[in-house]
């Protein structure tokens, strides 16, 4: 593990996690991976935070 990291929890719904890390596996990537690049894309990419401000259903989950 890396040094200066934070570590949280957060609640998913288990059908889409599992989906997720069914995808995971296919494709060698993590869920710090896509925590980490997601953060990062929100921090430096205004198009990217409006766009995932702008989705209001996830369609797979329902969350607002």
């Amino acid at each position: 593990m890396a040094l200066n990291t934070q570590l949280t929890s957060v609640r998913v719904p288990t059908d889409i996690f599992e989906l997720f890390k069914i995808e995971c596996v296919r494709n060698k990537f993590s869920i710090t991976k896509l925590t980490e690049r997601c953060m990062y894309l929100y921090l430096t990419d205004e198009e990217w935070r409006k766009n995932i401000h702008n989705t209001l259903d996830t369609q797979l989950t329902g969350s607002l």
